[in-house]
C-alpha cells in the first residue's frame, strides 16, 4: 500500500505569507543553520505542509516505500517499532526530520509514526531530498551523520560561550602535521660537538636532533644538556655528539596531535619532541610552540605538582587544575582529551602525595603500588570526582605489615580530601583493609567476585576491574590485569549477570520517546551520570571483558569491541559520540556557568547540590537538548544489543 496524503487535511505548499516565517524557523536548527540560504529556500519551496490530528498515523511499515521526508514544524510525533514495546518509542519534536533512513534507502518505514497532538509537518519528496543533498553538502552530511553533526554544533556553541576564558587559540586536537614546517637542525652521531654547537648558535635554536642513515631520529642534544654533559665534564669539542646525546629519544609522527605532544612532554619532562613522517625527521615541536599563548601550560603545571614541597602547595595547585580545565574547555577540546588531561594532572598530584607521605613514613614504595579504580582507573575523571583507590603491598606477613600501609593510606586519603577530592562514600580507599591487600589477596578477591556474582560482587567488579597502577611499583599490577582479562571471559554466567546488572537502569526515554526527567524543586532534572554515561561505561566494560580487550578507557573499549561485534562503523561511532557528548555536558556543568553574555548556563537546583551530575533541562540550548535526546536513543540501542546478546 503506497504512502498517502493525510485524509483529514489537505497537503499544500507553504503560502507566501508563511515563507519568511518558515525560513526563520528552519535557520535556527540543524542542518539548515549550516546550509546556504538558497538551499534552505529550495527545501521550503519544494515542501508541502500537512496537518495531522492527535492519534493520526503518519506512516507505518505496511504503507510501502516512504516517498517523503517529514520535518516536524509544530506539535510532536512518536515512532514505535513495536506497538507494545514502550522501550522502542522515539519522539520527534519541532525541527526533527524522519524517517531519514527509509527515505535514503527508498524502503518502507520500520516504525509506526503517530501524531501526539495537533501537528504540522513539512513533507519533501524523496527525489527532491536526493537532489538537494547533491547540491548541499551540509544537508547531505547531516542526513548521513546526524549525531556527529549535532555533536559538532554543540561543541561550537560551547566553545563560543567560553571564548573569554580560552587559554590558547590553537586547539590541542590539531594534528602535528598541521604545524608550520621548520627544518629541524640535525646531524649524524659522528658529528663533532664543535660543528653541532656552532650550527645551534648560528640558527638560534635550542636543540639538535641526531639522525641515522635513514633520517630517523636516534638522539637529541639540547641547550639545557650542554652544561651538565659538555661544559662541566670539560669534554673536548672534537667529541662526537653521539657520546653525549640523550637516547633513546621520544618522537611522534604527523598523525599524532598537539595533545599527544603535550602529554609526552609532561610525562617525560622533555621540552622538544621531534616529528616524523614515515620514520624520517621532518619537524620538531617545542613547549613554546604548544603553549606560547597560554598563561598556564600543562608542562608548567605538572612540573609544579611534581616539585610541590608539601600538602599546602598541592592544595593550591589542585585549584589550578580546575582553572586549566576551564581554559581547555574554552579551546573546544573534546571530552576524551579533556578528561584524559584532568586524570593525568590528578595522577601527578596523587603521585607526589604518595611520595611525600611515603618518604616521611620511611616506606619503601618499590614494595607497593598505589592503585586507581573507577573513572580514575579509566582516565575519565571529571571535575567533581571522589576517591576510588587502593594499595597493593608485598609482604611475607600481611598481618604484621598491613597496619603500617593502612596508616599510610589514611594519610594520603585525608590529604587528597584536603585537596578537593572527597573521601569515597563507599569506602573504596586505601585506608580500608579490604582495599589494602597483597597480590594473592587481591587475586583471591577478584576470583571470588567472578565465581559468585552476587549483587555486591557485581558492584565491586564494576569499580575495581577498571584497575590501573598510579604510583609505586607498576610491575606489581600487570598480573592482576591479566587475571581479570583471562578469568572473566571464562565464566559466561558472570558475564550474563553483568549484562543483567547493566540493564537494571534503562535509557531515559519515556513511553512517548521523549527524555525522561525527574522533577526536583519544580524543575525537570536529568542525571548525566546515572541516566547517561554509566550506560556506556558499563556496557563497554562488559563487552571488553567478554572479548578479552585489555583497554580501560570507555572510548577505547567501544572502538575495540564494535568490529568484534560486527557493528557497522557508523553505529560504533554513534556510541562514542553520544558518550563523549554526555561527558562534555558533565564537565560544562561541573566547571560552572558560562559567563559569556547571552550564554545559556547549566545550573544545579538548590535541592540537588549533593549531585554534581544533575542538570536542569531548562538551561540547555536547543542544540544540546536535541543531542541529549539523540544520546539517550543511542544508549537505548546499545542496551537492546545487550539484551539480544545476553538475555535471549
Amino acid at each position: 500500500m503506497p504512502e498517502t496524503t493525510p485524509k483529514h487535511s489537505a497537503a499544500h505548499s507553504p503560502s507566501n505569507s508563511l515563507f519568511a516565517n518558515l525560513r526563520a524557523d528552519l535557520m535556527r536548527a540543524l542542518p539548515f543553520s549550516r546550509m546556504a540560504l538558497a538551499h534552505v529556500d529550495e527545501f521550503i519551496a519544494g515542501a508541502r505542509q500537512a496537518y495531522f490530528a492527535p492519534g493520526e498515523v503518519l506512516l507505518e511499515p505496511g504503507t510501502g516505500p516512504v516517498t517523503h521526508l517529514y520535518l516536524v514544524r509544530h506539535g510532536s510525533v512518536t515512532g514505535k517499532r513495536a506497538i507494545a514495546d514502550a522501550q522502542a518509542a522515539l519522539e520527534y519534536v519541532p525541527g526533527d526530520l524522519f524517517p531519514v533512513g527509509a527515505v535514503l534507502a527508498q524502503r518502507a518505514a520500520n516504525a509506526r509514526y503517530v501524531a501526539n497532538e495537533d501537528t504540522f509537518c513539512l513533507l519533501l519528496a524523496a527525489d527532491a531530498v536526493q537532489a538537494l543533498a547533491a547540491r548541499s553538502a551540509p544537508f547531505a552530511e547531516f542526513l548521513n551523520h546526524r549525531i556527529e553533526q549535532i555533536l559538532d554544533a554543540s561543541r561550537r556553541v560551547l566553545q563560543a560561550n567560553y571564548t573569554s576564558q580560552t587559554l590558547a587559540e590553537q586547539s590541542l586536537e590539531a594534528g602535528l602535521g598541521t604545524l608550520a614546517r621548520k627544518t629541524p637542525l640535525s646531524c649524524t652521531a659522528l658529528t663533532p660537538l664543535a660543528t653541532a654547537l656552532t650550527e645551534m648558535q648560528q640558527r638560534h635554536v635550542g636543540s639538535v636532533v641526531v639522525v641515522d642513515a635513514a633520517g630517523a631520529p636516534c638522539g637529541i642534544l639540547t641547550r639545557h644538556d650542554i652544561v651538565g654533559r659538555v661544559t662541566l665534564p670539560q669534554l673536548p669539542l672534537s667529541t662526537a655528539i653521539g657520546e653525549v646525546m640523550s637516547a633513546p629519544i621520544h618522537t611522534l609522527s604527523t598523525e599524532h596531535t598537539l595533545q599527544d605532544a603535550a602529554l609526552l612532554m609532561s610525562r617525560h619532562g622533555v621540552r622538544h619532541v621531534p616529528v616524523t613522517a614515515q620514520g624520517r625527521l621532518i619537524n620538531i615541536v617545542s613547549e613554546r610552540d604548544l603553549f606560547a599563548l597560554q598563561r598556564l601550560s600543562l608542562k608548567q603545571l605538572s612540573t609544579q605538582l611534581r616539585s610541590a614541597p608539601d600538602i599546602a602547595a598541592l592544595k593550591l595547585l589542585a585549584a589550578q587544575i580546575r582553572r586549566f580545565a576551564r581554559g581547555l574547555l574554552g579551546q573546544g577540546v573534546h571530552a576524551r582529551q579533556l578528561t584524559e588531561l584532568i586524570s593525568h594532572l590528578n595522577d601527578v598530584l596523587t603521585h607526589r602525595l604518595v611520595q611525600l607521605v611515603g618518604s616521611r613514613r620511611g616506606l619503601d614504595l618499590t614494595q607497593a603500588c598505589w592503585l586507581a579504580f573507577g573513572s580514575e582507573g579509566r582516565g575519565e575523571q571529571t571535575i567533581a570526582t571522589d576517591q576510588d583507590n587502593g594499595l597493593l603491598f608485598l609482604s611475607k606477613d600481611a598481618g604484621r605489615d598491613r597496619p603500617a600501609w593502612l596508616a599510610f593510606g589514611r594519610e594520603v586519603n585525608d590529604a587528597l580530601d584536603a585537596c578537593g577530592y572527597p573521601l569515597c562514600k563507599g569506602n573504596v580507599m586505601a585506608s580500608n583493609p579490604a582495599c589494602c591487600l597483597t597480590p594473592d589477596e587481591w587475586q583471591h578477591s577478584f576470583g571470588h567476585w567472578i565465581a559468585n556474582g552476587s549483587p555486591q560482587d557485581l558492584l565491586n567488579a564494576s569499580i575495581y576491574f577498571d584497575l590501573r597502577a598510579l604510583s609505586g611499583n607498576p610491575a606489581l599490577v600487570q598480573p592482576l590485569r591479566d587475571m581479570i582479562t583471562r578469568e572473566a571471559a571464562r565464566v559466561p554466567r558472570f558475564l550474563k549477570q553483568m549484562a543483567d546488572n547493566c540493564l537494571t537502569r534503562r535509557a531515559a526515554l519515556n513511553w512517548r520517546g521523549a527524555i525522561d526527567t525527574q522533577e526536583l524543586d519544580g524543575r525537570d532534572m536529568f542525571d548525566l551520570k546515572l541516566q547517561g554515561t554509566a550506560i556506556f561505561v558499563d556496557s563497554a566494560r562488559l563487552y571488553a571483558l567478554a572479548h578479552g580487550v585489555p583497554a580501560l578507557a570507555t572510548r577505547a573499549r567501544l572502538e575495540a569491541v564494535a568490529p568484534l561485534l560486527g557493528v557497522p562503523p557508523q553505529e560504533g561511532q554513534s556510541w562514542v559520540s553520544a558518550f563523549e557528548f554526555l561527558q562534555m555536558l558533565r564537565l560544562q556543568l561541573q566547571l560552572g556557568p558560562v559567563q559569556a553574555a547571552g550564554a545559556a548556563a547549566a545550573s544545579i537546583s538548590p535541592q540537588a547540590q549533593g549531585n554534581p551530575n544533575l542538570i536542569d533541562m531548562g538551561t540547555l540550548n536547543d542544540i544540546d537538548r536535541s543531542m541529549l535526546k539523540e544520546a539517550c536513543k543511542v544508549a537505548r540501542r546499545l542496551q537492546q544489543r545487550l539484551e539480544l546478546d545476553y538475555q535471549r
